[in-house]
């Protein structure tokens, strides 16, 4: 196995123990959300979207090993950029959020409507970046076959998500007041 595939094999091992810390952080502040007040909400797809991830980290590992991917310095540069640029919005997210910040849909905004940071900008900052990041990650080497249906599964359980976490949302007099008319994802587009 040569340098590049040990190297993005523990990058992607790197991920999935930082997924694994964020689900830690999550489950911490659910139950203090719920102790203040807020009500988890119920999400039948939730469980996709975990085995989503969970996939796209195992195919681009074995579709690197087993279909010997090459290493491309020209499509691997801008998207580790991509991917380093995607977490960091992934962690202004969870910063700026604070304890509002969970892994699943939460009923919170009787605690408070978060319009600071990306926010200020746009309803749906994190899943911007994490889509991103999930077709991204695998490209650094090659994996296109995980990229394209990890993307294309992607967009399938993010639009049911998505309808389920609004409807909440928009239930709420302060978060309409202060998110219509903020695009979803991206500053100025959608």
């Amino acid at each position: 196995m040569d340098l590049s595939t040990i190297a993005f094999l523990v990058l992607l091992l790197l991920v999935a123990l930082l997924r694994l810390a964020e689900l830690r952080i999550s489950k911490q502040h659910q139950q203090e959300m719920i102790a203040r007040g807020a009500a988890k909400v119920a999400e039948p797809l939730y469980r996709w979207m975990v085995l989503l991830h969970t996939a796209v980290l195992t195919g681009a590992a074995v579709e690197v090993v087993v279909l010997k991917r090459p290493f491309l310095p020209w499509l691997a540069a801008p998207m580790f950029l991509i991917f380093l640029a995607a977490n960091a919005v992934r962690w202004w997210v969870i910063r700026t959020l604070g304890e509002h910040w969970n892994v699943q849909v939460m009923d919170s905004t009787r605690l408070g409507v978060v319009t600071s940071g990306p926010f200020h900008y746009v309803r749906h900052p994190n899943y911007a970046a994490v889509f991103a990041e999930m077709l991204a990650l695998p490209l650094i080497h090659t994996a296109w076959i995980t990229a394209a249906a990890g993307t294309l599964a992607h967009m399938g359980v993010l639009a049911q998500r998505l309808s389920t976490e609004e409807r909440v949302l928009f239930a709420n007099p302060d978060y309409r007041a202060a998110m219509t008319g903020k695009p979803r994802f991206l500053p100025g587009l959608f």
